[in-house]
Formats: C-alpha cells, sequence, structure tokens
C-alpha cells in the first residue's frame, strides 16, 4: 500500500516538475551572484544545494505516497507541528529579535506549520465544502485551527511568519458564499484587531516600517534604508539589466538581506525588466496549473489540499514582491522556491509534491 506505483512514473507531472526548477535553478543563479566574492562558491550556495537535495528526497518521498493517507494522518501531524513551534519557546535562541529556530538556525517550524496547517484545512472543507458555507459563523472551526499556530508564531514574536499563515488560511475564503454584510462585519473586527495589534503587539521598528510603506524617505537611514536601496537596485537594471555579477548595489554591498529577502531586487539590478517579467511568468504559470490540478482533482480532499498548497507558494510570492517594490512593509518573507532559505526551500518542496501527487492521482486512483 506504501509502496510506488509504477504509473507514479508513468503519469509524473513534468510540467509542473520543469516550471519549479526552472525557478530554483534561476534563483542558484541568483545567489551565486548575490553571494560573489571571487573565490569559490560562497557557505550561502553549499547551504542552498544540500538544501535542495533534502527538499527533492521530500519531494519525492511526498509524491510516492497516496495524498489520501495524509489526510488520515493530518491531526497527528499538525499536533506534532504545534508541539514544535511550542518548543521553540523554551528551546530556541532570540535572534534578530524573534525566537523562532531549532538546531542552530538550521529549522523553522513555522514552515512545517504550514503544510499542516493546509492538511487540516483541506480535512475539514472535505467534509464541509466551501460553496455551501454561508455564514461567518460556520467559519468558526476553520478559524480555530488557524489560530492555534498562528498564535504560537506571534509569541515566537515573528509578526511576518504569523501575517503569513492567515493568510495561506484565508485562501479559501475565495470559495465560500458568505454575503457581503457577513464580510462587513468580519471588516470592523479585522480594523479593531488591527488597531489592537498596532497597539499592544508591534514593537516601534516593527510599526516605522508599515509607515515607510507610505513615505519611505522618513528615516532613509533606518527603517527606510532597505526600501530605498531595493527601489534604486529594480530601477537602475532597466531593460535588460547591468548583466550576471555586475549589479553595483548588490555587489557593492548597499543593498540588505539581497540573498534572502531582496533576492529578487539582485535579479532586477542584473537581468532588467526582461528577467524580472520571465521569473513572474513562471510563477504564474506554476499557480495557475496547481488551480487546475485542483479543478481536475478526483475528490473533495485533493481539490481543497491543491488549494491550499496554491497558497502557500502565492502569498509569499505577493508579499515579498510587494515589500522590494516598496508596496508592503518589510516583515521578512523570502521569495519561495528562489530565495535562499533552507527551512522554507524544503518545505516549498513538499509543498510541489504534494501538489504533483494530486496531479498524477488522477490517473492512478
Amino acid at each position: 500500500m506504501w509502496g510506488i506505483d509504477r504509473r507514479v512514473v508513468q503519469n509524473f507531472d513534468w510540467t509542473l516538475f520543469g516550471l519549479v526548477f526552472a525557478l530554483i535553478a534561476i534563483g542558484i543563479v541568483n545567489l551565486i551572484s548575490s553571494t560573489h566574492s571571487g573565490v569559490g562558491l560562497s557557505d550561502e550556495v553549499r547551504r542552498q544545494l544540500l538544501s535542495l537535495g533534502i527538499g527533492c528526497a521530500a519531494l519525492l518521498a511526498t509524491v510516492a505516497i497516496d495524498y489520501r493517507h495524509f489526510e488520515r494522518f493530518a491531526v497527528p501531524l499538525f499536533a506534532i507541528s504545534l508541539l514544535l513551534l511550542g518548543a521553540t519557546l523554551v528551546l530556541a535562541p532570540v535572534t534578530r529579535g524573534s525566537q523562532s529556530w531549532l538546531f542552530d538556525g538550521r529549522f523553522q517550524p513555522s514552515e512545517l506549520a504550514k503544510i499542516t496547517l493546509v492538511l487540516m484545512l483541506a480535512r475539514f472543507f472535505q467534509r464541509n465544502p466551501p460553496g455551501e458555507i454561508r455564514r461567518v459563523r460556520d467559519l468558526v472551526r476553520p478559524l480555530g485551527i488557524a489560530a492555534l499556530p498562528v498564535a504560537l508564531i506571534v509569541l515566537q514574536r515573528d509578526t511576518g511568519v504569523a501575517l503569513l499563515t492567515v493568510l495561506v488560511a484565508s485562501t479559501y475564503l475565495a470559495f465560500v458564499r458568505i454575503p457581503w454584510r457577513g464580510w462587513a462585519g468580519v471588516a470592523l473586527l479585522g480594523v479593531a484587531a488591527f488597531a489592537a495589534i498596532w497597539s499592544f503587539v508591534l514593537a516601534p521598528y516593527q510599526q516605522s516600517r508599515i509607515l515607510d510603506v507610505v513615505d519611505p524617505g522618513r528615516d532613509p537611514l533606518a527603517s527606510g534604508y532597505q526600501v530605498i536601496q531595493s527601489r534604486i537596485a529594480v530601477g537602475s537594471g532597466g531593460l535588460l539589466g547591468k548583466g550576471w555579477v555586475e549589479g553595483t548595489q548588490s555587489q557593492l554591498q548597499f543593498l540588505p538581506t539581497q540573498h534572502t529577502d531582496f533576492a529578487f531586487s539582485v535579479l532586477a539590478e542584473e537581468w532588467g525588466f526582461a528577467g524580472s517579467v520571465l521569473v513572474l511568468a513562471i510563477y504564474t504559470l506554476m499557480l495557475l496549473w496547481g488551480l487546475l490540478i485542483a479543478r481536475n482533482s478526483k475528490d473533495a480532499f485533493g481539490a481543497m489540499l491543491a488549494i491550499g498548497l496554491v497558497g502557500i507558494l502565492f502569498w509569499p510570492a505577493v508579499l515579498n514582491i510587494g515589500m522590494v517594490l516598496g508596496l508592503l512593509p518589510v516583515i521578512g518573507v523570502p521569495l519561495p522556491l528562489f530565495a535562499f532559505g533552507g527551512s522554507a526551500l524544503v518545505t516549498s518542496l513538499i509543498a510541489v509534491g504534494l501538489l504533483m501527487n494530486v496531479s498524477l492521482r488522477r490517473y492512478v486512483f
């Protein structure tokens, strides 16, 4: 039952595989440039290649196991991820103001929590189809499910990842049929929640980052510095860019966290508008392909799972691109499958593996 079915190889989703690994390959080329020192490959590149190997093994293992088994184990997997999130509050050191990494910064449990959260929500919405949900109070249970990891991540003081987790969970809201009056009430609660978070949760530097979206020049040498340098990098790339390893903002180290949060800025400077559009087109095709997988799934759990997995890849891409362009606050969310980050890369490849799993079992059913 747990073995690899021969038809898995025959019906493997090569389209999704090709799009994903095109992004990864471009990202590694970009990482080599952003960490270029003139003496071989950097430690970051080596670590990313190691994470890629681990992620590929996880992808293949995820594809090999029928996704319907993950429904059966959704609850214990979710519980394990919550325990790991809780463990960070006891065992993890404070790094850059947050307490979210285990094993000397090699593993971020909140990445795993996104996968298990989607499994739990897919399990819920399989039994309670979104199209039949017409009242806000019918969302109390999925809201409670999402609130558990979000609350633990907030306690880790990682507000950006907490927001990302909320957005991943909110992906399913596009498919419910609650009338606009119900959403008006939710909007009012959202405004009240934001006011409370602003007053009691956000640190002064986090408030400054939100204000910098309106006016990046209000503090150009501190909170607004990253966005200003990112905009300079993006704008200076022009149509075709300055060329690989030729970006002045990145090579002269004007651009902070250029291999993680601002990796797309390096791409835009070196490969210009043309290179940026190419990468965004690959992302768009990948996400649309994921929605097509959801539409063509043979069962409700597969469809709901695919929708949540698309959300895992969609929301960090939106947040990161908005952050790079100065349209959204800087919240430390890297571009999935592209920027440096071991836990993020492995988690994204697990998400891709589950998408491929749903895709190929249209035939292996």
